[in-house]
């Protein structure tokens, strides 16, 4: 019978992880030094989040603008109806939780939208940086901020029973932009609040994104999917999009070109306060054109919606969207600006 290896008795509860080969006691003990920004505790965010803790990740930044509604639940797994009822932001309820599931760790939860203000400050301590986000805008940010400060990030995104993931390693694989030099128009993209979402997707991305985290962190860049993973649960089908040769194919602005407008500010919305309408006008930095007439059909099913040539007016629950072909929009129902982005990343998109 051959010896059953030991394992330090401050990592004892990882003992069942430290038994898997590729990781062992050397890759744990890299983890349990190992920093995250997660931006974004939503349906992704939350499992990524409580995976990782129970992994020991030694600190979790959890970034997160939003607060809970009773419908998160049914793919937000890391909360429950208390945390609803106490109408507590994401971030604070997650590290709630966090801190009774694994008291070892660091967790400091920060509730805030990431923009290109504070999200250097955010990631520049950070040994890899995760999306649990909700929008392309964030997204490319996200990838700027990979590139420009050399850290790695894994991107992920569920609608309906589909999801998909791609790990960036700058340097050494495709950035989101080699894939896609340019985000959707806003509109252009279902949303889980249009499209519907299944909750074992999410579960499935997200645990695909954590695999990720962990090789990245434990020190293990030799086993990364190089790839774009593409998951349909509904019709069974698994696809994998290889992307090693698109940096050097495309030339791509951001790998190649060192160009980081959405870091830089260049690029992405610009919110004003409407004085006295409480509402709140969003404006793309990008030049879009948004065909009113499509969008319109996309969103029949989610609330009253009339438009013409010259707007589309979107309103449900106590909310009213106005729509311009040029991507503008105002959001009536509230004068918080963060709020209302949130709510045009959840009905509109991004």
């Amino acid at each position: 019978m051959s010896e059953q290896p030991t394992f330090p008795a401050d990592l004892d509860r990882y003992v069942r992880q430290m038994r898997y080969g590729p990781l062992g006691v050397a890759g744990q003990e890299r983890l349990s030094k190992s920093r995250v920004l997660l931006c974004g505790c939503g349906a992704l965010g939350s499992v990524l989040a409580g995976t990782l803790a129970r992994a020991g990740v030694g600190h979790l930044r959890i970034v997160d603008r939003d607060f809970l509604e009773l419908n998160n639940l049914q793919r937000q797994v890391l909360f429950d109806e208390q945390d609803v009822a106490e109408g507590l932001p994401k971030a604070i309820a997650a590290a709630n939780k966090l801190r009774r599931i694994n008291s070892q760790i660091q967790i400091e939860p920060v509730v805030a939208d990431v923009d290109c203000r504070n999200v250097i400050e955010l990631s520049e301590t950070a040994d890899l940086l995760l999306d649990g986000t909700d929008n392309f805008e964030t997204r490319m940010l996200l990838n700027d901020v990979s590139l420009q400060l050399d850290k790695p990030w894994i991107y992920g995104g569920c609608v309906g029973a589909e999801g998909q993931t791609m790990t960036v390693v700058p340097g050494k694989t495709a950035c989101l932009r080699c894939l896609m030099p340019e985000p959707p128009p806003p509109g252009a993209t279902a949303t889980c609040d249009t499209a519907g979402i299944l909750g074992s997707i999410v579960n499935v991305v997200a645990s695909i994104q954590a695999a990720e985290a962990i090789k990245i962190l434990s020190g293990h860049l030799e086993a990364i999917n190089r790839g774009l993973t593409i998951i349909d649960l509904w019709d069974n089908r698994l696809r994998q999009v290889g992307t090693e040769t698109l940096r050097d194919a495309h030339e791509c602005p951001a790998c190649s070109g060192h160009e980081f407008p959405w870091l830089e500010g260049k690029r992405g919305s610009q919110s004003v306060i409407l004085c006295g309408r409480n509402s709140v006008q969003l404006r793309s930095g990008d030049t879009v054109s948004i065909c009113l007439e499509d969008l319109a059909k996309r969103l029949a099913d989610t609330g009253q919606v009339i438009h013409n040539t010259f707007l589309l007016r979107l309103t449900v629950e106590n909310y009213q969207f106005t729509i311009f072909p040029d991507g503008r929009a105002i959001v009536g129902g509230t004068d918080d600006v963060t709020q209302a982005r949130t709510l045009f990343a959840k009905y509109i998109g991004s």
